[in-house]
């Protein structure tokens, strides 16, 4: 569940410096994963986030108010969806809304031009889609490709919040199904995206939710070459999201072998110190343990030595770094750090 409060990005310049940086550390180890597109891509996501309540016309503890916990700027009180004025909104708390209310929010999304105020409605159906009967409501009025259709939207904070109402749509099984059209396109949205901005953050958390089951991790295959990359480049937040994935992805016994074919950087392997954020490193130590209960044949996996740049290589191969690291982590202060590399190293 993501409850949204519309948090400022940092400055984008401080990103792309902070991504050269590393992909030049990543480079350097002989990684050649094209991630030039995470720093090149045009757009002015560095701006700073603009007033999402701005010329919203709504009262003072309306629906809107409720559900978001933004303040709302209350300058026209005559804002009118379908004939009903928005003080009809005020009945429902965020948990009980009925049909009707939603269908007057999606009716303000649709027909408002103003960023801001589609912003606005987006973290209010958002915020009110951690609730599994708005899921379905939603689901069942269309909402769910009102709210995708926005993820082409020329705002780039349109298409953030229109990623953070998806993921929480996606905690529903049933809406999974009609979401899953818009996995290649989150994909490439994280792709394209400036390195830990929210965008790419909030695309990732919805991918996060679409792998908890197997249903849908192959659509996801052709990109864990990305996931692997960010995993290096990344900062924290971003590192702990991505590696939800990978634990997702590896603890299917299908997609093992798709991961470790998979191209990775070498520089992989220095996560796996006593420096890494502990977090990140539980999490990294859990992906490598599930891939560790993979067995194959000998044909295959005598194929994946031979691929020098492969993930199986990077963590298994006769020059990994791997081999030398994870004793050293037997020393850490963590109890589940040690008790997970003991699991690795048996």
């Amino acid at each position: 569940m993501f409850i949204n409060n519309m948090g400022d990005e940092e400055g984008a310049a401080s990103k792309l410096f902070n991504t050269k940086v590393l992909l030049g550390l990543v480079a350097g180890a002989g990684f050649s994963y094209g991630l030039y597109k995470l720093i090149f891509s045009g757009g002015n996501h560095g701006k700073k986030r603009e007033d999402a309540a701005r010329n919203i016309s709504m009262q003072p503890g309306s629906l809107l108010e409720r559900v978001s916990g933004l303040p709302l700027v209350h300058e026209k009180s005559d804002l009118t969806v379908n004939g009903s004025t928005t003080d009809e909104l005020l009945s429902k708390s965020p948990n009980s809304l009925e049909p009707h209310h939603l269908e007057m929010l999606f009716s303000l999304l649709q027909t408002n031009p103003d960023p801001s105020a589609r912003i606005q409605v987006l973290v209010t159906l958002g915020n009110s889609a951690a609730f599994s009967v708005n899921q379905d409501y939603i689901r069942k009025m269309g909402g769910l490709q009102i709210i995708g259709n926005l993820l082409s939207d020329p705002a780039f904070d349109v298409r953030v919040q229109a990623l953070n109402a998806l993921n929480n749509l996606s905690m529903n099984a049933t809406n999974q199904e009609q979401l899953k059209v818009y996995v290649r396109q989150v994909l490439g949205i994280i792709e394209t995206s400036h390195l830990n901005s929210d965008l790419q953050l909030a695309g990732l958390r919805m991918l996060t939710n679409m792998s908890v089951t197997n249903n849908y991790q192959y659509m996801m295959k052709s990109s864990i070459t990305l996931f692997l990359s960010l995993l290096v480049v990344g900062n924290v937040i971003l590192q702990i999201q991505v590696l939800k994935i990978l634990v997702n992805l590896s603890a299917n016994p299908d997609m093992v072998e798709y991961i470790l074919r998979s191209q990775a950087p070498v520089s992989l392997v220095l996560l796996f110190d006593s420096c890494t954020n502990t977090e990140v490193l539980l999490r990294v130590l859990t992906f490598v343990g599930n891939l560790k209960d993979w067995t194959t044949s000998t044909h295959v996996t005598e194929i994946l030595k031979h691929n020098k740049d492969s993930l199986y290589s990077v963590l298994y191969g006769d020059s990994s770094e791997l081999h030398q690291k994870l004793p050293l982590l037997l020393s850490h202060p963590d109890g589940e750090v040690k008790s997970q590399v003991a699991k690795i190293m048996t």
